[in-house]
């Protein structure tokens, strides 16, 4: 079967990418840039925007899985207005399972596949280790990461975990109308995220607390509108005990226990060499 990831080159949607070829399926990546995609050799990368319906049309063509995010893959991650209209191609072109990434609320893709006739399964991460790609200019720099709230605990999940629990949905039987809540194996506050860090970088980086009008000021500089940055306030500093809870989810679907930060920034270790500034995203 062919499998269309929406999302393809985002920091989860690469990892999707990744596990389903590695596991020997066929796979479409669809991209609003497919040119620079820089996909793994064998992917057919085609040209699309969720945001606009009709260019999925020849991207849906002989597709029987489908991945999808809620948001419109923007770093404002907007939320889609359009999933009504993606869900009733999707299933005009023959797609039987879907997975949703989900970021923030339930959206009108999640609205539309549970009125649909088709097999969905919604992903919902507590929080991407990707995240800590926000730090790597002042880790590179100046040894250091600034962020507030010191004593909030989550349970962060690596992005390649994310990738694998999605690709395993897509292709195995079992998963249909149910909501996988992901974790990582230790709910860690952020002196301990940065003591992961500087273990598996081997460099001694220090943490310094921003006050929460700070963190808003330097989102703000950033360019982050207002209800993201209100967003950030309240996932990061008043998180619901979902997001410390740790839960077995991804052991129990992939067979394998979590991936840990420490294997996340090694993963990652070039980017933190590296002369250009990562930003976290989907």
């Amino acid at each position: 079967m062919t499998i269309l990831v929406a999302g393809a080159t985002g920091n989860v949607g690469r990892y999707v990418v990744k596990h389903l070829v590695e596991s020997g399926h066929q796979v479409r990546a669809l991209s609003r840039h497919p040119e620079k995609a820089d996909l793994p050799s064998g992917v057919e990368v085609v040209a699309g925007n969720l945001s606009d319906p009709d260019s999925l049309i020849p991207a849906l063509e002989g597709v029987t899985a489908l991945h999808l995010i809620n948001f419109d893959g923007t770093e404002g991650y907007t939320p889609l207005t359009t999933g009504a209209e993606i869900i009733s191609l999707a299933a005009k072109a023959g797609v039987k399972r879907v997975t949703v990434l989900r970021g923030g609320d339930k959206g009108t893709v999640e609205n539309a596949l549970e009125a649909s006739d088709l097999e969905w399964t919604f992903i919902q991460p507590v929080e991407f280790m990707s995240g800590v790609f926000d730090w790597i200019e002042s880790i590179r720099d100046e040894g250091i990461v600034r962020a507030p709230f010191a004593s909030v605990r989550s349970a962060m999940v690596h992005d390649s975990d994310i990738g694998a629990v999605i690709a395993a949905v897509l292709t195995q039987d079992g998963h249909a109308g149910k909501t996988y809540t992901l974790t990582g194996p230790q709910a860690m506050t952020i002196p301990q995220k940065v003591a992961a860090i500087s273990d598996a970088l081997g460099r001694d980086i220090k943490y310094f607390e921003l006050s929460e009008q700070e963190a808003r000021d330097d989102w703000r500089q950033q360019g982050l509108p207002d209800e993201v940055i209100e967003f950030f306030v309240m996932a990061h500093g008043n998180p619901p005990a979902q997001a410390y809870t740790v839960l077995p989810t991804i052991e129990q679907i992939t067979g394998r226990p979590p991936l840990t930060l420490q294997d996340f920034v090694r993963d990652h270790a070039a980017r933190y060499s590296s002369s250009s500034h990562v930003r976290a995203g989907s």
